[in-house]
C-alpha cells in the first residue's frame, strides 16, 4: 500500500503523537486503556490543523447506536471489526481521495 503509519497503544498517546506532527487520516480504536477513542478523538479535534483529518473508528461495537455515537464524536466513518483487508483499503481509499486538491 506504501502508506508510513505510527501506532498508539492508548487514547493519550494517540493524543500526543497527534500533537507532534499532522496525520492525513487517523484510524481510531474505540476500546483503549485509559482515555478511549470517543474522548481521544474529541480531543484531537481540538488540536491545530485536525479539524479536517479524516478520523475512522475500528470498533468490535456494531450494535445500534454505536456508529452514530463515533460520528457525534467528530469521526468521518466507522468499520465494525472484523475488518477484512479490502474494506480497510477501500475507507482509507475513500478518505484520502476525499482530502486529494482536484
Amino acid at each position: 500500500v506504501g502508506l508510513r503509519h505510527d501506532l498508539a497503544a492508548d487514547g493519550e498517546q494517540a493524543l500526543a503523537l497527534a500533537g507532534r506532527q499532522a496525520y492525513a487520516l487517523i484510524l481510531m480504536d474505540m476500546k483503549m486503556e485509559g482515555m478511549d477513542g470517543i474522548d481521544a478523538t474529541r480531543r484531537i479535534r481540538r488540536l491545530p490543523g485536525y479539524r479536517a483529518t479524516p478520523i475512522v473508528a475500528v470498533t468490535a461495537n456494531a450494535f445500534a447506536g454505536d456508529r452514530e455515537q463515533c460520528l457525534r464524536a467528530g469521526m468521518d466513518d466507522y468499520l465494525a471489526k472484523p475488518v477484512n483487508r479490502d474494506q480497510l483499503f477501500a475507507t482509507i481509499h475513500k478518505w484520502l481521495t476525499v482530502r486529494s486538491p482536484a
